[in-house]
């Protein structure tokens, strides 16, 4: 059911955003952002391995690039894509999403947004044992990746002419929770 509902929705971001780019110019843009993100495995593991301890949440920093097109009106459709890198249990993570959203007559942006996350994670960080000191080298031959369908939401307000800073709200297969906050540039 998952890979049918990103089928979908994947198709119609792709006959979409042609279509809206024939019939207006491209708003492109780039930027940076930072946030946490949350796995939420925590307590399932704990339940399943006594003892075990999990730390799965990681701060995240990177960027990301995108386009919209006027839809008509004030609605708008887009394209972007992200790039980050953790510091605990989320070593990297990268995606795509398509876009859409409505613009205020302050320039405001509020969108909702699907697409796919690939989270590549830190085992030897997630997983913590008392007294025994866990190290990469015990993981090798274990996929370390994840990923699934991203579905969230979010907001740009302008801070010129071109600049503006966003915070969206996201969330992976709906098995965890992802917040960033950014500072964009638009061309």
């Amino acid at each position: 059911m998952k890979k049918t509902v990103f089928a979908l929705a994947a198709s119609a971001a792709a006959l979409a955003i042609p279509a809206a780019a024939h019939a207006q110019q491209a708003e492109p843009f780039i930027g940076v952002s930072g946030g946490y993100h949350d796995l939420s495995v925590e307590g399932e593991v704990e339940d399943e391995f006594p003892g075990v301890e999990i730390n799965d949440g990681s701060a995240i920093v990177g960027g990301f690039a995108g386009v919209d097109f006027l839809a008509g009106g004030n609605f708008f459709i887009g394209a972007e894509a992200n790039f980050h890198i953790g510091t605990d249990a989320v070593d990297s993570e990268y995606g795509a999403s398509a876009r859409i959203g409505i613009r205020d007559a302050g320039g405001a942006k509020y969108y909702l947004r699907g697409g796919y996350q690939e989270v590549n994670l830190d085992f030897a960080n997630i997983i913590e044992i008392p007294g025994v000191e866990v190290t990469d080298d015990d993981f090798v031959g274990i996929d370390d990746t994840a990923g699934d369908y991203l579905v969230g939401a979010g907001a740009e307000f302008p801070l010129g002419e071109t600049t503006f800073l966003r915070v969206n709200v996201d969330t992976i297969g709906f098995d965890s929770a992802r917040a960033t906050a950014g500072f964009g540039l638009r061309f």
